[in-house]
């Protein structure tokens, strides 16, 4: 139906005639000559419909917003003046000599150029927000960066295989989708939180190489980074350590932006211990582009009068911390109590803080209520450790070492940002020495920090009895510009060792055989060394296109309350399908949607 799509019309097309199919994106009557504005997938291309042609012209009066129009005309040069440098058609325009309305369009509930659209308007009507440039560039390159990582991984010997969707439930850290089985009374399929068990059973059966794009799907609470349904770009290979299937991945993450996005990713990427990452920064995925650290002083705080500082330094799983702010000293008040404010989301009770006036007029240039309570033992340790200097501000966490790192952490990258301790620049990083397990306090036992088929490093598996906290793991997380866009491990081969980890986890005889059996009898059977890693797509795509949330890289995504305003999904069923499945509702929703 067409010769050219409407963006890519160019000067080398003057004199010729081309056939365009597109949608009125804007149309002006400018006193007997009739302007539109063609869009498509590729950009737009301004038409331009005079009286010479009385069918085209009658139509395009009719023209309305977003009409699906075909159209035939010749390429000329705009008039001097008239050129638009903004569109990469900006030279050009297309003098309509025939004009088709494919199909009219209600009037759309709102102008695809407006930038104050809310969220939830435009989920309702995604069909029209996906027409807009913004979401059109975003999946575009969306595709682009997909297809980049499988011509790399092709290129480095890697077979796509699929895994399967309807799968039995096992743990991995959140809660799974179910899926009721209608030939098997009161039996459940789960939905895959991720292809692990299948990936590691591809590797025993000897495609020593995998890769899928595939989806996931994950019961949890939403935010902007995360979807009940996402992708994950998933690999696995055999006989690869992790310095190789880190290079590997380096690699390709260097190659994708390079050619979607023209950036030069650091060669090689950076690495941090997971224990200095917590240590700096508060984080385990920190955002290396904001300068602002973490500083320690649990040590120095346990002989203090300041019972706020001594009582957490003196507990176990305690920590005092402080966040040297330059030039903070010119903060408010006001602005001291808004920060206040945030940390408290985190679960901190306040947030102390010293002002540097005047170093050297010793305890007298600092400006606190605080300072009267720490000795100078302590108000000197604090000062060298956290390098102040006269104008500075310093921020102090304590109380159990999650809440002020989680605190402090979100207070570094928040102040950071908005007071110029940043910079604007590409920062990946991978975070190793990951330890094993963490202590859940309310259930009074271990849990595996990735999951339970990451191996230990070389010589950690005898703490797995007798000391799991110590037990270091063979895992590896990739951070870009703090926010994890991937992770993965060296995955236990051997069985006796996966039964070692099962028994720091204390899952029983029983339950081990109940939830991965069949992983446990296929690791029997000559299982080879492996590794892999994941990445998230839509994380990683949603930070090259400069997106707040994922959801602007996703075609149809969920709310934040991970429904859909589009389709209505969640949605009630009939009573019918219910019996089919052998389900009955306890309390039945009393309204529908």
């Amino acid at each position: 139906m067409r010769t050219h799509y409407c963006g890519a019309v160019t000067a080398a097309d003057i004199d010729t005639i081309v056939t365009l199919c597109g949608w009125a994106h804007r149309r002006r009557d400018h006193g007997g000559v009739i302007f539109i504005d063609l869009r498509d997938r590729e950009g737009t291309v301004q038409v331009v419909v005079d009286p010479g042609t009385p069918e085209a012209f009658r139509l395009a009066e009719e023209v309305r917003s977003e009409y699906v129009l075909k159209i035939e005309g010749r390429v000329r040069r705009r008039p001097p003046g008239t050129e638009n440098p903004n569109l990469p058609t900006g030279e050009v325009e297309v003098v309509a000599q025939r004009l088709e309305v494919l199909n009219p369009s209600a009037t759309p509930p709102f102008l695809l150029d407006d930038e104050s659209l809310s969220e939830n308007v435009r989920l309702t009507y995604r069909y029209l927000d996906l027409r807009r440039p913004m979401m059109q560039r975003n999946l575009r390159l969306r595709y682009r960066v997909a297809k980049l990582m499988r011509d790399y991984l092709d290129a480095h010997g890697f077979i796509e295989i699929e895994t399967p969707m309807l799968t039995r439930s096992t743990p991995e850290g959140a809660r799974d989708y179910l899926v009721p089985s209608r030939l098997h009374d009161g039996m459940f399929y789960a939905l895959p939180q991720s292809p692990q068990l299948f990936k590691q059973l591809l590797m025993v059966s000897g495609f020593d190489r995998y890769y899928q794009i595939v989806k996931c799907f994950r019961d949890e609470d939403l935010r902007a980074d995360r979807q009940p349904e996402f992708t994950q770009v998933d690999l696995e290979a055999s006989f690869l350590d992790e310095e190789a299937i880190m290079g590997l991945v380096e690699g390709m993450l260097r190659q994708v932006f390079k050619a979607a996005i023209d950036v030069d990713l650091p060669d090689p990427f950076p690495r941090m211990s997971y224990s200095e990452a917590m240590r700096r920064y508060g984080s385990d995925k920190p955002d290396l582009r904001v300068s602002l650290v973490l500083t320690e002083l649990t040590d120095v705080m346990r002989d203090v009068e300041f019972k706020v500082f001594a009582g957490p330094a003196n507990q176990p799983d305690g920590r005092v911390a402080a966040l040297l702010i330059p030039g903070g000293g010119a903060l408010t008040r006001g602005e001291i109590d808004a920060y206040t404010e945030f940390v408290k989301i985190y679960g901190a009770k306040g947030l102390a803080w010293i002002k540097v006036n005047d170093l050297a007029c010793g305890r007298e240039g600092l400006q606190s209520p605080i300072v009267k309570n720490l000795h100078d033992a302590a108000l000197t340790a604090i000062l060298e450790r956290t390098g102040a200097q006269n104008g500075d501000l310093i921020f102090f966490g304590a109380d159990r070492a999650k809440i002020v790192n989680d605190a402090l952490g979100a207070l570094r990258i928040k102040i950071g940002h908005e007071k110029g301790h940043a910079v604007d620049a590409w920062r990946p990083l991978w975070v190793v020495d990951f330890p094993m397990f963490e202590w859940n306090e309310d259930e009074k036992r271990w849990d595996a920090l990735h999951h339970p088929f990451t191996a230990p490093k070389p010589g950690h598996e005898d703490w797995l009895a007798s000391d799991p906290g110590r037990a270091l793991s063979r895992a590896y997380d990739i951070v870009l510009n703090g926010w994890e866009i991937g992770g993965g491990s060296i995955r236990i081969h051997d069985e006796a060792v996966q039964e070692k980890v099962f028994a720091a986890l204390n899952l029983g005889e029983q339950e081990r055989r109940n939830k991965f059996g069949f992983l446990l009898d296929a690791l029997k059977y000559g299982a080879p060394p492996h590794g892999g890693l994941a990445l998230g797509l839509d994380r990683l795509v949603a930070l090259m296109a400069g997106a707040d949330s994922i959801r602007d890289v996703i075609a149809f995504p969920k709310t934040q309350r991970a429904n859909c305003l589009m389709t209505g999904a969640p949605n009630r069923v009939d009573e019918r399908q219910l019996r089919e499945l052998h389900i009955r509702l306890r309390n039945p929703p009393t309204s529908a949607g």
